[in-house]
């Protein structure tokens, strides 16, 4: 096979999986803008996460972090790890292992409550 085949043959390739090499995409998924508006909604959760240590929302402060947590590894995963655009398997895994990761967490927590009565 030649050079010049093997070139047709994958920019053909390229076409039918709707890859397009001057969009500005990055191959599946955001534009560079899109990036940038993910990071900054990352950065406006993490402000949120932030003024929450400053302000007494009293027994919501837990569960807010937690929820600001989940909120902000789900897009971190789907956008940055182009988990969004991959297979779902894979999603299944990532979102598995969080909902361990959060139950062996408010399990602990709930033991250092438990324990802190005696």
């Amino acid at each position: 096979m030649s050079i010049q085949h093997a070139t047709e043959v994958a920019d053909t390739h390229d076409a039918h999986e709707g890859h397009a090499h001057d969009d500005g995409a990055h191959g599946h998924g955001l534009t560079d803008m899109g990036y940038v508006k993910v990071a900054l909604v990352l950065a406006l959760l993490t402000a949120l996460e932030v003024a929450l240590t400053y302000v007494d929302v009293g027994s919501l402060f837990m569960p807010l972090l937690l929820l600001l947590m989940v909120v902000k590894f789900v897009t971190v995963v789907s956008f940055f790890m182009h988990l969004r655009f991959d297979n779902k398997i894979f999603s299944w895994l990532f979102y598995t292992g969080l909902f361990l990761a959060v139950g062996v967490y408010l399990a602990a927590l709930c033991t250092f409550q438990f324990f802190a009565g005696n």
